[in-house]
């Protein structure tokens, strides 16, 4: 067990987050896992993933657990705008995009808020950045405010406007990029109007 212990605890300095399938993959059995959590070494945040229990979280450890739970997700709408410093509302749920096909996760801890994206709407937009040593998927800034006018009925017009904005005013993307994501989104003559309008 100190071995397995040693070669667990070394784990988590690659990765803050880790799954159950990452220490099977190393030759670990859970039954090990089990046992570190009874100890209080581990912590179990979610359904299958595990953290130390001393360690500090960062501001973005919801985003990491949930790009844990689905890999193939990518961090959009209201959780991308929160990331990219665009909003100041602090979404409870983590807002993930998944293929319109892909199986529909399940998840209480972290909560989530799934999105059906198809074709290039899904693949265009993706910055991977590092979070916790874990590699994780969000959608760029124009692209994030593209996507808050195509589901303007699900989190606001008000949200999406500011966005937009914030976004000009602040340098985080420009008209041309902006315009290149509503024309892949299908939204230009939704933007268009605002585009124009905000100077």
């Amino acid at each position: 067990m100190p071995t397995r212990r040693n070669q667990i605890l070394k784990m988590f300095q690659r990765t803050r987050v880790l799954r159950a399938r990452d220490f099977v993959r190393a030759g670990i059995a859970r039954e090990h896992l089990s046992r570190l959590v009874a100890d209080g070494v581990l912590v179990r945040p979610g359904r299958g993933l595990y953290v130390l229990s001393d360690d500090a979280p960062t501001e973005h450890r919801s985003l990491v657990e949930a790009t844990r739970l689905v890999p193939s997700g990518v961090i959009c709408l209201l959780s991308a705008l929160q990331f990219h410093g665009l909003t100041t509302q602090a979404p409870f749920e983590v807002w993930l995009a998944i293929d319109h096909k892909a199986r529909m996760p399940k998840s209480e801890s972290p909560s989530l808020r799934i999105v059906r994206f198809t074709g290039l709407a899904l693949s265009y937009g993706i910055e991977e950045h590092i979070l916790e040593g874990a590699r994780v998927r969000v959608y760029s800034v124009a692209k994030t405010v593209t996507d808050c006018f195509k589901f303007r009925n699900k989190i606001g017009l008000d949200v999406a406007i500011e966005a937009l904005r914030d976004c000009l005013r602040q340098k985080k993307a420009n008209r041309d990029e902006l315009w290149d994501a509503a024309k892949v989104c299908r939204m230009t003559n939704v933007m268009q109007p605002y585009l124009e309008a905000t100077v």
